[in-house]
C-alpha cells in the first residue's frame, strides 16, 4: 500500500506517546482492578494510555478503525476528532485497521518490574504493514515496515545459533490454575530440549527479544490476542525470524498457537509446544 510508509511512522510516535502516559504512572499509586480473574490486572493508566494512542493515530488517520485491548474511549479536549473512533472485534479482511496494546504486560507494570511495551499494529486488508513496540521504561522502541526491523533505528536481525542445545526458549500463554499441569509440561518439553528457558511477563517484549537476537525462540500452545502479538509477529518476521501455527503453518491472527523462533530447529520448537497439549 502507498501510504505503508506513513502508517510505520504513525505507529511509532502513537507507541510512543502512549507509552510516555504509561510512564508517567510506573511504580506510582495504582489502583489496580480485575478483568477475567484476579491475575488479569489492569490499570487507569492501562485506558488513559491506549486513549493518548488512539488520539495521536487519528490525528493523521481520523477515520480508521481501532481494534484495542481495553474498552475503546474517546479522549476529551479540543485536539479530538469530531466522530467517535470506531471500534472492531477482529482484524478486518478489507481496509485498514490498528491494533493497540497500551500496556502489554500490566502484571509487570503494577509490580514495579521493567518489562512491558505500549504496541501498535497498522494493518491493511488484514496484513500487518507496520508496527511499533514502544519499552517506555528502558527507551528502546523497536519498529518495523514493509523491508526492515529497527530498534532505536539499528537494524535488527535474529540469532544466527543454530544448536538447540545453546537456545533460550520463552513459554508464553496464560493457565488458569486447574490447567496448570499443561503448563508444567510445556516447561518439561521446553528444558528437554534446549540450553535454558525464560518467562518475561510481556508477549511483545518477548517477540521482540526474539526479533533482535536476545533469544532464540517462543512457544505458545494457547490461543493469543491479536494486541499481545500482531506487533512482535512483524517484528520477528521482518528480521529475518520465522512466526508458525502449532503445525508448522504460517501464523495469522486467527492461530489457535504461536511459535517464534529464528528459523533454525523450529522444527524441535514445534515439537515443544504440541509436547504440552498431549
Amino acid at each position: 500500500m502507498p501510504d505503508s510508509a506513513h502508517r510505520v511512522a504513525i505507529a511509532e510516535r502513537a507507541a510512543r506517546a502512549g507509552g510516555a502516559v504509561a510512564r508517567e504512572t510506573f511504580r506510582g499509586d495504582l489502583a489496580v482492578e480485575t478483568k477475567a480473574n484476579k491475575n488479569d490486572v489492569v490499570t487507569a493508566t492501562d485506558r488513559d494510555a491506549q486513549a493518548q494512542v488512539v488520539a495521536t493515530v487519528r490525528e493523521e488517520f481520523p477515520d480508521d478503525p481501532f481494534l484495542c485491548e481495553e474498552e475503546l474511549v474517546a479522549r476529551s479536549g479540543p485536539e479530538t476528532a469530531e466522530s467517535e473512533p470506531t471500534a472492531v472485534s477482529s482484524v478486518p479482511e478489507a481496509g485498514p485497521a490498528w491494533v493497540v496494546d497500551p500496556i502489554d504486560g500490566t502484571a509487570n507494570f503494577v509490580r514495579g518490574l521493567r518489562i512491558w511495551t505500549t504496541s501498535v499494529a497498522a494493518t491493511v486488508d488484514g496484513e500487518t504493514v507496520g508496527a511499533a513496540t514502544y519499552m517506555p521504561s528502558m527507551g528502546d522502541l523497536y519498529a518495523s515496515g514493509p523491508e526492515t526491523a529497527t530498534r532505536d533505528g539499528t537494524t535488527l536481525s535474529v540469532s544466527e545459533r543454530t544448536d538447540p542445545e545453546t537456545f533460550v526458549v520463552t513459554p508464553v500463554g496464560w493457565w488458569d490454575l486447574d490447567d496448570r499441569a499443561e503448563f508444567g509440561r510445556l516447561c518439561t518439553a521446553v528444558g528437554e530440549r534446549f540450553g535454558d528457558m525464560r518467562r518475561i511477563g510481556s508477549f511483545q517484549a518477548t517477540l521482540a527479544f526474539v526479533a533482535d537476537g536476545a533469544i532464540e525462540g517462543v512457544v505458545c500452545p494457547t490461543p493469543t490476542h491479536p494486541w499481545d502479538t500482531l506487533a512482535g509477529v512483524h517484528l520477528v518476521r521482518q528480521a529475518g525470524g520465522t512466526v508458525t501455527d502449532l503445525e508448522g503453518a504460517r501464523w495469522t491472527a486467527d492461530s489457535p498457537g504461536l511459535v517464534a523462533s529464528n528459523g533454525e530447529a523450529h522444527d524441535e520448537l514445534l515439537a515443544a509446544a504440541n509436547a504440552a497439549l498431549e
